[in-house]
């Protein structure tokens, strides 16, 4: 499927790709051209306009329609099979994070403060390949295939909202996507069924009294930074005592400010942090404990407490038919040994969550470590992953998205056929 890409006008690739683009490339060579590019030339979420303009030179100079933009710096393509059918999605993030690459390496980032530490370099680069292969298999889709890059996945409020608000689920029956992953070895694939991530949510409390009070009289006037501390004890005790500890949530208070002298009560007192957890009832039931305490505690001290929740991602909850699908297609793919089975949800966000509430979906983690300098943790400032999987990647994605389309036609045929088992009344025919 799809070895070799020649461009449909290669005056129109960006220059990075033209350059190794006067004969016949293999998908693998593209794909790491693009991955590089992009790691050097970071953006981070909502200025993605350099990334933009490189994605869709890219897939225009391959033959493939662009839409957009969408969301700021979005795009889509549709691919249109040549049979009738439904339509899924595949999503790919495209922002980098605010902070230093330190790897010693000729594709290291060229933007100060900004890297792609994150992977979502590589998602582009497989996201462009899945495209590039359900381009040239048209044959074999049965139905309509989007590819769309979404801007903003690390920054909040996140790109996924935008993209939904500007119509990128709209006719889709489902969505892919899938997530380096730096603790899986080359080669093996990732997956879990229910909550795959968790939700995760900023929080702020800021505690206020009337000017300020001095460290040897805290008994005159309220203690901003004592309060601070007792309302951090609080709710640092709430995880698995108001939820089931047998469904995981953490808290994590990782902001705590006050007086900048030593013998000076401040007159205000923050922290923050984020809360994060699997299951959506168990976020609520916390984020409103944690506001009756803060108001609880405001009114036995006799001070003023705000605390503001920053909204993040919800869980991503995969569905169970696709991760089938995923699975069933690696084990055709790769073979049984390339299925690595998730045991644990992720703690960590992921905003492809809020696509999955409005469709199912399937989110896979996708082996990329293969050595110590390829082992580092996602946002670590030395990240980096084995280009290896990115071309086989694309096109295990690719075929998941033409058997979910075959699956969909396969299951309309069923439910349209006739019951040739039964009467017209009804009644099963071995009764009759």
């Amino acid at each position: 499927m799809l070895s070799t890409l020649s461009p449909i006008d290669r005056s129109h690739l960006p220059d990075p790709i033209a350059d190794v683009a006067d004969q016949a490339q293999s998908l693998a060579q593209v794909l790491v051209g693009v991955r590089r590019y992009l790691h050097r030339h970071p953006e981070v979420g909502m200025e993605e306009h350099n990334t933009s303009r490189f994605i869709r030179k890219t897939l225009e100079g391959y033959g493939l329609d662009v839409h957009g933009p969408i969301a700021g710096t979005g795009l889509y393509v549709d691919i249109e099979g040549e049979g009738a059918g439904g339509a899924v999605g595949y999503r790919a993030d495209i922002d980098a994070l605010p902070t230093q690459d330190q790897k010693q390496v000729p594709y290291r980032s060229q933007t100060p403060n900004v890297a792609h530490l994150c992977g979502h370099d590589a998602h582009t680069a497989i996201a462009i390949g899945v495209a590039l292969v359900l381009h040239n298999n048209r044959d074999l889709l049965r139905g309509r295939a989007r590819v769309f890059f979404q801007p903003n996945e690390e920054g909040l409020p996140s790109g996924a909202p935008l993209m939904i608000r500007g119509g990128i689920l709209e006719g889709l029956d489902a969505v892919y996507a899938v997530h380096v992953d730096p603790t899986l070895e080359v080669g093996r694939y990732g997956l879990i069924t229910g909550p795959a991530t968790a939700s995760s949510d900023r929080f702020e409390v800021r505690i206020r009294q009337e000017g300020t009070g001095h460290s040897a009289r805290p008994h005159e006037g309220a203690d901003t930074v004592w309060i601070a501390s007792q309302l951090m004890n609080q709710f640092y005790q709430l995880s698995g005592r108001i939820t089931d500890p047998r469904t995981p949530s953490v808290l994590t208070v990782t902001m705590l400010d006050g007086s900048e002298a030593h013998n000076v009560i401040p007159e205000q007192a923050a922290l923050g942090g984020t809360l994060r957890t699997v299951s959506p009832n168990d976020r609520e039931a916390l984020r409103t404990h944690m506001r009756q305490t803060a108001k609880q505690m405001g009114a036995l001290h006799n001070v003023h407490v705000e605390l503001d929740f920053e909204d993040g991602s919800p869980p991503v909850i995969n569905d169970e038919t696709t991760i089938e699908n995923v699975e069933a297609t690696i084990r055709d793919e790769f073979g049984e040994e390339a299925i690595h089975q998730i045991s644990e949800s992720s703690m960590g966000g992921e905003d492809f969550a809020h696509y999955l509430k409005h469709v199912p979906g399937g989110f896979v983690r996708v082996g990329t470590a293969s050595g110590p300098e390829t082992s580092y943790p996602l946002h670590h400032h030395r990240f980096d992953l084995d280009e290896t999987p990115l071309a086989p990647t694309a096109r295990l994605m690719a075929r998941v998205l033409i058997h979910h389309l075959d699956r969909a036609v396969s299951e309309d045929t069923t439910a349209s056929a006739p019951d040739l088992t039964s009467s017209d009344n009804g009644t099963p025919e071995t009764t009759r």
